[in-house]
């Protein structure tokens, strides 16, 4: 959830109905901040995978380890799906040229 949540917000923000400019770097940032203190209670906001990879391998304990690989490139697929579901295909001209 937490990475469908961060592609979609960039997503958003570079699209050129919603690009936001020199502000869309806040953007994200905001969304990691806010969901990492969102996530700690629930799931120790472990976001990146070699967080939870190192700790699981050093311990031994590799039982749940598949949540923390599997889990945020399927919320990746999730949020391109559901952007090109809503926004269409994208690269209009404005992606050609910057292209």
């Amino acid at each position: 959830m937490l990475s469908a949540g961060l592609v979609s917000t960039i997503l958003g923000t570079v699209s050129s109905g919603q690009n936001l400019g020199p502000l869309s770097a806040v953007d994200v940032g905001a969304y990691i901040a806010l969901a990492g203190l969102w996530a700690i209670p629930v799931s120790g906001a472990s976001m990146n995978p070699a967080r939870s990879l190192g700790p699981a391998v050093a311990s031994g304990e590799l039982h749940q380890l598949w949540i923390y690989l599997s889990a945020p490139p399927l919320g990746m697929l999730i949020a391109v799906a559901a952007a090109q579901i809503l926004r269409g295909p994208g690269g209009g001209p404005h992606g050609t040229r910057a292209a």
